[in-house]
């Protein structure tokens, strides 16, 4: 006994040890608001919360385009394509709940259900009727849920790198091994709230490229001062908690939209194995693959994925 109580006490003082090495205070929203917002974006009130979007592009088309990022990301991570697309489309992208300026859900509500609930209010205040959904990662899995719960509304869809089935996490994002393992006890959930190591943060960035040669400076501080945004570690947090990976083949499946299917050949994060099961599950689907990609495929290799999305709108 005296043998486990030195055990767990070297573990607690070292916990403390990094809590004060690697501390760090929340960025309030309106610091990073003046230093993120740019003249397109707004903010639209749902449920409580200000949800930072950006509307752009052909304002008279009628169908746009809505892009929904992944976990710990944030609008920003669709800007070359945006760049792009907005030249020929309506476009609109905005932060999800819990990540970038939009920030935490008072609910601590991070379901897919309340997400799908979330991105449909966001329709009704933006007058949207029917979409062409694009999504990556987390913002994938909400895509295809959405697509579910509202076959009317979607067009057609475009899924990278999305969440869907049943994987194992790679060892390489060590955040998010990290979120899910301690956060599954009460005793280090407070400390993960504001424990923040820079040099994890950078390669849970690197662990989503392939080629970690494009991740810039800029890109590297975008990301911290996000996860740093008031809020947002405990969401991240929560979510971790409650959201469980889960196999929703069945549901899949009865997914009507003519759907393309984009996936880095080398995500470490979901595995491309994926991306086929996606392609046999969806009746009305085309997979593209994308060479030396990872896991954020628009963001790293945005040169192959605009032209993929932009034929496969227009035909």
């Amino acid at each position: 006994m005296k043998l486990i109580k030195r055990i767990v006490l070297a573990i607690l003082l070292l916990w403390v040890g990094l809590l004060v090495y690697h501390f760090k205070a929340d960025i309030p929203f309106e610091t990073l608001k003046e230093k993120y917002a740019h003249p397109a974006s707004k903010f639209v009130e749902i449920d409580g919360m200000q949800v930072h979007y950006r509307d752009e592009g052909i304002s008279t088309d009628s169908i746009p385009l809505v892009l929904i990022h992944g976990t710990s990301s944030s609008l920003h991570t669709w800007n070359d394509c945006t760049d792009e697309w907005k030249k020929t489309r309506r476009v609109i992208r905005f932060d999800l709940p819990a990540f970038g300026l939009t920030g935490p859900n008072k609910t601590d509500d991070y379901s897919f259900e309340t997400y799908v609930d979330i991105v449909n209010k966001l329709f009704v205040k933006l007058n949207i009727n029917k979409c062409y959904i694009v999504g990556n990662s987390l913002g994938g899995g909400i895509a295809w849920n959405f697509a579910h719960a509202y076959p009317d509304k979607v067009v057609k869809m475009v899924l990278i790198d999305a969440n869907g089935y049943k994987y194992k996490m790679s060892k390489k994002n060590i955040g998010f091994s990290i979120m899910r393992n301690l956060g599954k006890y009460a005793i280090f959930r407070p400390s993960l709230k504001y424990i923040t190591p820079t040099f994890m943060l950078r390669k849970s960035v690197k662990a989503v490229y392939y080629d970690d040669t494009k991740i810039t400076d800029e890109v590297y501080e975008r990301y911290l001062d996000f996860t740093l945004r008031e809020g947002n570690r405990n969401a991240l947090v929560e979510r971790f908690i409650d959201v469980k990976i889960k196999d929703s083949r069945s549901t899949i499946k009865q997914i009507k939209a003519p759907t393309l299917i984009i996936w880095g050949k080398e995500d470490a994060l979901i595995p491309v194995t994926c991306a086929h099961k996606f392609h046999e599950d969806l009746p009305n689907s085309q997979l593209e693959i994308i060479e030396q990609t990872g896991h954020i495929a628009m963001e790293e290799s945005p040169q192959e994925v605009i032209p993929l999305v932009a034929d496969f709108i227009i035909n």
